[in-house]
This record gives structure tokens, sequence and C-alpha cells, in this order.
């Protein structure tokens, strides 16, 4: 061959090297013809279920799950309560709900622990302060909201925190969509005879004290407050305003201990009490304190001062009324009180001891 055809195709070769290798990177700016337009830039991906076989839908997200634990002596019919929180589940768009029993020996503790094991999203209490108290006893330091449906005789800590108490369906609506918030709780250590070495602990939502309330919680009859109500403790306490009281030494934090002579100490998470009265007007459920009202009437004269302090909410700097502020608050007794927590009786002690439990628990509340 010529060396001149050598030399032309060589140059042929080249040229055809060149234009395939121009061709590869021009190809792979182009949609594939492979994959046709899946794969353009130029339009949207289609959704995941284009990719399914015929007739297979989109599995759905599980739904969340209520968890009542309810206080059976408060509801007239279970099965009607179920059914009615069933409806108003549905139609919240949340599963069929989990219902739990207390029973006299257990309150409410083993119904949440339960609840919560079972992976429920909330739990509710339904009953009074008391099944509020153990609800909320079990739900504590834990990520577990708790929600409140009130069927008890004052329900203080539903009211404090604005809960509707008019409908069942509204109850159960905030428990559901409602808002979540940390709220405080105060432990109380009750010491029977002032000398015990392994005392009681307490949890509680709204108020514990010892004296006259202790005393009216004691001895109002169940059946008194199914009669009239919240009434029931005011006609009792009626009857002991004349009662002698006791001489109490009260530490506070880091303060030095000062003596009182009173008839009742309360220590409140919650300033409001039955019938709108509002005993301690600056305690928050999340300002992380606690408030003490010092209660030292003398007579029927000295509790009628009383109500009209509280009624027109002037407290401080009166001997009648003295409210304290404080984290941590200690009372020896001169002689046997009878203790109360969340309107529960819990007996006679010489000394409680009461601390506050910053943002503790977890409830629901109406959203804002």
């Amino acid at each position: 061959m010529p060396e001149q055809l050598w030399w032309i195709v060589a140059v042929l070769i080249v040229l055809a090297a060149t234009a395939a290798g121009l061709w590869t990177v021009v190809d792979r700016r182009r949609p594939s013809a492979r994959y046709g337009a899946l794969t353009s830039p130029s339009r949207k991906r289609p959704p995941r279920r284009a990719f399914r076989p015929d007739g297979e839908s989109e599995p759905e997200s599980p739904r969340k799950v209520a968890a009542f634990v309810v206080n059976p002596t408060k509801v007239s019919d279970l099965t009607d309560l179920r059914v009615r929180l069933t409806d108003v589940c549905r139609e919240s768009g949340w599963a069929e709900p989990l219902l739990f029993e207390t029973t006299p020996a257990d309150p409410g503790g083993a119904g949440a622990r339960s609840a919560v094991a079972a992976g429920a999203d909330v739990v509710v209490a339904v009953g009074g302060d008391g099944t509020t108290r153990s609800v909320a006893e079990a739900l504590a330091d834990g990520p577990t909201p708790m929600a409140v449906v009130p069927l008890g005789t004052t329900n203080l800590f539903a009211r404090n925190l604005d809960i509707p108490t008019d409908s069942l369906a509204s109850m159960v609506r905030v428990a559901l969509t409602g808002a979540s918030r940390r709220v405080d709780l105060g432990t109380l250590t009750l010491d029977v005879s002032g000398e015990d070495q392994r005392p009681g602990e307490h949890t509680f939502l709204v108020m514990a004290g010892l004296g006259v309330d202790g005393e009216v919680m004691a001895t109002t009859s169940e059946r008194a407050k199914a009669r009239i109500g919240w009434s029931a403790y005011v006609l009792n306490g009626l009857t002991r305003v004349t009662k002698q009281g006791f001489k109490a030494r009260i530490t506070t934090d880091e303060q030095p201990e000062f003596t009182r002579r009173t008839r009742s100490i309360l220590v409140g998470n919650c300033g409001r009490l039955t019938g709108g009265i509002v005993l301690m007007p600056d305690a928050r459920v999340d300002d992380g304190t606690l408030d003490a009202a010092i209660i030292s009437p003398r007579g029927p004269v000295g509790w009628a001062g009383v109500v009209a302090q509280t009624a027109t909410k002037r407290h401080f700097g009166h001997a009648r009324v003295e409210i304290v502020r404080c984290t941590r608050i200690s009372i020896r007794a001169s002689r046997p009180t009878e203790v109360q927590v969340d309107g529960d009786h819990l007996g006679s002690a010489r000394t409680v001891t009461m601390t506050v439990r910053p943002r503790a628990l977890s409830v629901r509340v109406p959203l804002a």
C-alpha cells in the first residue's frame, strides 16, 4: 500500500475515535433510551405508588393510642363509657382506646404503668383528684403525657389548668388534641411518730396540708359528697371553727426555724380552691416553687377574717393568713395532726416535709 494511503487510513481512525468519544459524552447528557422519560430532568419523578403492582395500596401509618385509667366508682355504666370513648377516638383519627380499671388496692398507678408498657401515646385519668394523683405519680419524670377526665367532687387539678368539666367529649378531645405542658409536682414525706427512719412518701398535684383541712377530709362522708358535692366539705368545716389548733415549728429551704400557733398549714402547687376561691394568688403549677399558707385564726371571728382576706386577696403581712414561698418546707407539730394530699386523708402525723419536683410531669391542656 502506498505510503500516502497509510496516512489517510490513520487520519480516518483518529477522526472516528474522536467522534465516538464526543458521542459518549453527549449520550450521557441525554435521557437514556432504556428508562425514557423516567430519568428526564425536565419531568418530575412519578409517585412511589406508580411502582407498586396493580391493586396494592400504600400502607397506612399506625394510629395513635390513648389509654384510659378509670375509677369505676365514678362511672355509672362502664360499657357505655367505653362506647363513648371509642367514638371520640375514632372521630379524632385515633385507634380504639385501651381501658384499665382502678381498684381499692391500686387507685391508678398499675393501670398507668401498664398503659405505658402497651405503648400508649397518652394516659388519661378518669376519676377524681385521687385517681389523677396516682396516675401522675406513675408517669412522673417520663415522656408520656397525662390527661384528665375529671369526675370527682372538687376536681381541683383540672380547674387550676382550665381543663373543661362540662362534657365527656370536650374533656377527651383535650386529651387527644391538646397541648402538652410540663408542670411541677409536690412530694410529701409523712412521719407518723416524728422519729420514723423510713417515712412514707406521697405525690401531690394541687395541695397538701395538715390541721383542719385534714380533719375535714377525714370526716366528710362519701354519701354527703355524693348528695351535695363540695359543699359537704364546707358544712363539715363549719363545725370545726372552735376547735383548738396546734403549735408548729417550721423550716423553709435554708431559712432559720420559726414557730407559729396555727389551725392549718396548706402547701400548694396550685392556688385555686373549691368554688373559685384563690388562697395563693401567686402560685403557679410550673414556677418551680411551693406556696405555704399558714392559717392562724382565733375562734369564729378569726375564721371570718380568714374568709374576708381570701375573698379580697390580701394575704401578705397579716397574722391570720401568712404566705411563704419555698422549694422545701418541714413542719413539726406539737401533737399528732391529720394530714391530707389532694383531698385524700393519710392519717395523723407529727412531722411532714414537702418538696417541689420542677416540671416533673407532662399534662395535656386546652390549646391557647
